[in-house]
């Protein structure tokens, strides 16, 4: 496969350029913010200025950066936004032209910078679209297997061969760490986050326990959470939240953590075929994250919609997303004959659930229960539906 048409993601920034001044696509580097942005230009058929701010050209352009912008018109496309934090200022000015000259898509990691500069200082006037890699609904089902191996990067995953795809994501882990992250103004050392990533990827899937990286680095419980929020921050890791009932059973009050990408952890763990990845112990793990960030990209779910729910007497919920009034409930199962657990039964009562979808490694979909139903994962294009 040579190349994967992200046409829902134009579409949707198509939508947003008629309805906002400002959009901001945010997403970890690599994930193809550049490729979409170049994409939409070509789709619209219509002149745009673009300035690449990796370019010392384009940085030398914008020496004075309202001289530079003002007479742009049409679509202005300012890429790597977080090297230059003090333009949202100039942006906030420009946006507030009447009539409205330009249009302003700019592309950054979403750092906490550029986050908090963005809805500060462009209040009411930017949008922000997040990007993440690869779906199975863009690469197809049949490609599954090579997806979850590989991960959702657009190169790890178009890589020719399984080893040019873990060299890339290796590659990628050392960038990342030793040339991105201090870019976004981080300055913890290379090797400390490195070490950090790489006990993240041991504890997948599993509840966060500070005092246990603490003790592990020597450091306080609110130095290695400050390493999590930005591996977070960075969206190289999903902290899903707990989510909390007014009932009588004691429940857990700390996240459950996942890498964002399972190729990312694939390449951390030194698993570079799916032979490698069958026999590991955290396969089971890298399962569950990896059919949680397909669902909630099937359904749409926003950040702030997702959790899990845990007790201390042991019953829980892989995922619960909430909008509204309505609340479904996702357990991650990889066998091909799930059944109703007394967890999930726990599950549906406590959090009254409208639905219970266990997702499954088999090929089919059919009822477990009453409210309860079994999905195959490769049926989830065609029988999970968007919220």
């Amino acid at each position: 496969m040579a190349v994967v048409e992200r046409r829902g993601h134009l579409e949707a920034l198509e939508r947003l350029l008629v309805q906002h001044r400002v959009i901001a696509i945010v997403g970890a580097r690599q994930v193809g913010k550049t490729t979409l942005a170049r994409a939409l230009v070509r789709r619209r058929g219509k002149p745009a200025t673009v300035f690449d701010l990796e370019d010392p050209a384009d940085l030398a352009r914008l020496a004075d950066p309202m001289l530079a912008l003002k007479p742009a018109r049409g679509l202005v496309v300012i890429d790597e936004i977080q090297r230059l934090p003090g333009l949202f200022q100039i942006l906030r000015v420009l946006a507030d032209r009447r009539p409205l000259p330009a249009r302003f898509l700019v592309l950054g990691s979403a750092s906490p910078e550029v986050l908090r500069q963005g809805s500060e200082t462009l209040a009411g006037r930017v949008v922000y679209h997040e990007l993440k890699g690869f779906s199975i609904k863009e690469v197809g089902v049949r490609n599954h297997a090579k997806l979850w191996l590989r991960g959702c990067f657009p190169r790890s995953f178009l890589a020719r061969t399984h080893g040019q795809s873990m060299d890339w994501r290796r590659g990628f882990v050392q960038t990342f760490i030793e040339r991105d992250l201090p870019q976004l103004g981080i300055t913890v050392s290379s090797a400390t986050l490195r070490r950090f990533w790489m006990m993240l990827a041991h504890y997948h899937g599993q509840i966060w326990n500070s005092s246990a990286f603490a003790q592990s680095f020597g450091v306080a419980d609110t130095t290695v959470r400050y390493y999590l929020d930005l591996l977070t921050s960075a969206l190289v890791v999903r902290q899903l939240r707990p989510w909390h009932e007014s009932i009588s059973k004691r429940q857990v009050k700390s996240p459950k953590v996942y890498l964002a990408d399972c190729g990312i952890l694939h390449a951390l763990l030194n698993l570079p075929e799916q032979a490698d990845l069958d026999a590991h112990p955290k396969c089971g793990a890298s399962w569950e994250g990896f059919v949680i960030e397909q669902v909630v990209s099937r359904l749409g779910a926003k950040h702030d919609e997702c959790h899990f729910w845990a007790t201390h007497a042991g019953a829980e919920l892989d995922l619960l997303i909430v909008r509204g009034r309505r609340r479904l409930g996702f357990e991650i199962k990889r066998t091909g004959s799930p059944s109703v657990t007394p967890s999930m039964r726990h599950a549906a009562a406590d959090l009254r659930l409208d639905e219970l979808t266990v997702i499954h490694a088999g090929d089919r979909t059919f009822p477990l229960s009453r409210k309860i139903r079994a999905v195959a994962f490769e049926r989830i294009l065609k029988d999970l539906h968007p919220l």
